[in-house]
């Protein structure tokens, strides 16, 4: 039973020290771009997935309210007030270097930071339309409200064109 230890450990050796001398060998500017990102960077990605399905959702909830013949206007302020407000957190959820060119499993496009004031004015603009769709529920007219709700969406496509990947081309 030693000798087998022994011989174990031995291999084990062996393969750390084979492992060891091969890490010098990657170019710096071929390591992977994870590896130069801040800590906590996993758990930002994860918020900011997380925050886009839950605007998702919400939007999802404004649509569906807008295809009955009575909507409840009162829950269509309410999810475009969560829309206002997680729109709110997303220029935080964008730290550099977390594009999918990074190599992060994400679809946001490096051009994010290559175009940072077009960024925050699609932000804005995500912002200002929820905010108007809540404004608009109040009044209980469908066609005010659907038509802000398609502006709001609008507001998500133009910045899906900008800065997202199209993976379902």
């Amino acid at each position: 039973m030693v000798r087998t230890l022994a011989t174990r450990l031995a291999v084990a050796a062996a393969l750390v020290g084979a492992l060891a001398a091969c890490g010098d060998e990657v170019p710096a500017d071929e390591a992977p771009a994870a590896s130069v990102v801040e800590p906590g960077t996993a758990a930002i990605l994860k918020e900011r997935h997380d925050n886009f399905e839950s605007i998702g959702d919400a939007f999802k909830a404004v649509r569906g309210e807008l295809e009955k013949d009575a909507p409840d206007f009162a829950l269509i302020a309410d999810n475009a007030n969560d829309i206002y407000n997680r729109a709110g957190n997303i220029e935080r959820h964008f730290i550099e270097r977390t594009s999918i060119d990074d190599g992060f499993d994400t679809e946001a496009l490096a051009t994010i930071w290559e175009k940072p004031d077009g960024f925050k004015a699609a932000t804005q603009k995500l912002l200002d339309e929820s905010a108007e769709l809540a404004a608009v529920a109040a009044s209980g007219d469908k066609a005010a409200v659907a038509a802000q709700a398609m502006a709001m969406g609008g507001a998500c496509k133009d910045c899906h064109d900008q800065f997202r990947l199209d993976d379902e081309k």
